[in-house]
């Protein structure tokens, strides 16, 4: 049977040694889970594939993933070679498709993938929900079926809808690799598949066109982020939109925000300082693996002894010996609903910073997780934390122990 799909999707049908990872990017209507799911069919019935499939958050047979594959053994007439139970279809010659979720339903860690084994090929939906690489490395290292050199080499599928241009997928894939967004082709061991509905425009219906070309003419930023799968510089639904670049008053009172990382977090400070109408916002310190007295010598040669600074309070030790240590530092009060009540006062006014990449960065990439309940993701906040800190000191209604 002949299926028409753009010849863009070509490489997942074929086989190339020199292949180990698939990028597939694109935006609606351009086929991307249709394709992959036609090629998994073929993959496990004429390759021998043992495939893992799934997406990072939970996934069970009613998840949309696992009709799509099954109906495509019917529409390539296999179904007599394929036995299809709950979350796992088997092909008789002994390749799987097994449906799976990666992440623990109770909180943010990777599920437990030990009991996962002779795998050799792992096919992610909507990749960009992965969170970092480390946890997609967690995943991917479950995939170790095929190691004769004679055999093909065990694969990866990453299939997203592009986001921002800070997700680890986009720096591992393109920027540390120097590849472009939109790129067709192989650079290294990875093959990089880019469509939109214009690569199957046959397929799309005329009213879902009208409404990309109204889009289009609208919002061309959307359209192209969602329509077209471009990147975007900035994450759509960022807490804060109501900020430029711009210069810091030294004139005004400051007060500065301190919060503490180690390994994977920096250690940042911020200077802050508020007039009727803005906030305006420095920063100082962006740096990881830093010990207290590195912390304790910085602060030196950039604070008074006598400026007030408010630090993250989950470090009482830390604030303790920068305390001992000359400066004026006090310990910020959290609470119910402090994060929440924190980010709307800083809303209610323009941000003004100077200029400053890593702060830059947490400002467009910084989202709601949960808009209807004001809960942003927990990540993306070093530098707001700090100024979060900062900041309600300076307002009238202190919940900071002074």
């Amino acid at each position: 049977m002949k299926i028409d799909i753009s010849d863009k999707y070509k490489p997942l049908f074929q086989t190339n040694k020199e292949i180990d990872t698939y990028i597939i990017t694109g935006g609606r209507f351009s086929s991307k889970s249709y394709s992959v799911a036609l090629a998994s069919v073929l993959m496990a019935y004429q390759r021998r594939h043992r495939i893992l499939f799934g997406r990072y958050t939970n996934i069970s047979g009613k998840d949309s993933t696992f009709p799509e594959v099954s109906e495509k053994i019917d529409l390539l007439g296999l179904s007599s070679y394929f036995d299809i139970q709950t979350n796992r279809i088997d092909c008789y010659n002994d390749s799987k498709i097994v449906f799976k979720g990666f992440k623990a339903s109770s909180n943010n860690q990777t599920a437990n993938l030990k009991s996962l084994k002779d795998f050799s090929c792992l096919i992610v939906e909507e990749s960009e929900e992965i969170p970092d690489y480390d946890t997609y490395e967690k995943v991917s290292l479950s995939i170790r079926g095929n190691s004769n050199e004679d055999e093909e080499p065990n694969i990866k599928i990453l299939i997203l809808n592009p986001t921002s241009k800070e997700h680890w997928i986009f720096k591992h894939f393109f920027t540390d690799r120097g590849v472009k967004e939109g790129f067709n082709g192989v650079k290294d061991n990875v093959c990089y598949i880019h469509t939109n509905y214009l690569d199957c425009i046959k397929y799309v219906p005329n009213d879902i066109i009208n409404s990309f070309e109204l889009m289009k003419k609208n919002n061309p930023k959307r359209y192209k982020n969602v329509v077209l799968g471009g990147w975007l510089d900035k994450a759509e639904g960022v807490v804060f939109d109501n900020w430029n670049v711009g210069d810091f008053p030294e004139d005004l009172p400051i007060i500065y925000g301190m919060d503490f990382g180690y390994v994977n977090d920096p250690t940042t400070l911020v200077a802050v300082a508020t007039d009727k109408n803005n906030i305006y916002i420095k920063g100082l310190l962006y740096k990881k693996e830093m010990s207290t007295n590195q912390i304790i010598n910085f602060l030196s040669k950039t604070v008074k002894s006598t400026d007030l600074i408010i630090g993250d309070s989950a470090e009482p030790r830390l604030i303790s010996e920068i305390r001992q240590g000359g400066f004026n530092i006090k310990r910020c009060q959290k609470g119910k609903d402090s994060i929440k009540n924190g980010l709307a006062k800083m809303q209610e006014k323009k941000i003004i910073i100077v200029e400053d990449t890593n702060l830059t960065v947490e400002l467009n990439n910084y989202v709601w997780n949960d808009k209807k309940s004001n809960i942003p993701i927990d990540d993306y906040n070093h530098y707001i934390d700090a100024i979060r800190y900062a900041y309600q000191r300076h307002n009238k209604n202190k919940i900071f122990v002074i």
